[in-house]
């Protein structure tokens, strides 16, 4: 009984898990996306553009994906919905593709276009700023393009994408190489780290690196993570779970 007492009070008092007092790393970066006059045609200019490197390669990226038909796949960061149209169209009617975004403005144009292309497996998830909030266990997939560093609160986001995935499911991370000497000023500014800790942060949160794609992208870098098929870090269990 005490012991339910003193966590009471601590709740109380607003105590909460390590994993809950995650600092922002970025704070602010996502400002822009939660801007209620948010305009639509100005993102596309910027996210689906020739010279952009992610949309001139959009082709190979999701060839890069390896999807099957009938996959459940996350477009986690989804923006204008340029990969999750294309990853809908590779999975066809008995896959699923998730479209995550914090911005309901996103996700209203990504389900208005998916409409006019006919693509009817397209289902779009608020998001928040620490959880994808994707359906536990069910996903094969998670995509990410250049959204990582967009995560304010990198550990319970990749908490949620794991516990979201199946075992054995697959993370893909695309996002700007940042290197002192070969970024552009602007990545140096806007991204907050490079390759090697990103990739630290998503084995800490329980993934295994299983590839990388080295020759297909000049400004990006595209990794390959697993959850694990089986032993205790493919059972963490959901803190959303009852």
């Amino acid at each position: 009984m005490r012991r339910l007492v003193a966590w009471a009070c601590l709740l109380a008092v607003g105590w909460m898990p390590s994993s809950a007092q995650e600092k922002s790393v970025k704070p602010g970066i996502n400002d822009p996306f939660k801007d209620p006059n948010l305009n639509i045609q100005d993102w596309l200019a910027r996210f689906e553009r020739e010279s952009r490197e992610t949309f001139d390669k959009r082709k190979e990226i999701v060839g890069a994906c390896a999807l099957r038909p009938g996959m459940i796949l996350a477009d986690v960061g989804a923006g204008t919905g340029l990969f999750t149209r294309l990853f809908a169209a590779e999975v066809g009617e008995k896959g699923t593709v998730y479209a995550v975004d914090i911005a309901q403005k996103f996700l209203d144009y990504i389900a208005e276009s998916s409409k006019k292309a006919g693509l009817k497996n397209v289902k779009t998830v608020l998001g928040t700023d620490t959880s994808a909030q994707l359906p536990h266990g069910k996903i094969d997939l998670v995509f990410v393009c250049d959204t990582y560093h967009h995560f304010e609160y990198p550990e319970r986001m990749l908490d949620s994408i794991f516990q979201a995935l199946k075992p054995g499911g697959r993370l893909i991370v695309v996002d700007f190489i940042r290197e002192e000497g070969k970024s552009r000023p602007w990545i140096l500014g806007h991204v907050r780290a490079g390759q090697s800790i990103v990739e630290k942060e998503i084995t800490t949160a329980g993934f295994k690196k299983i590839g990388e794609v080295n020759d297909l992208l000049r400004e990006n870098y595209l990794i390959i993570f697993e959850k694990p098929k089986v032993g205790p870090e493919s059972e963490k269990k959901n803190p959303n779970d009852q």
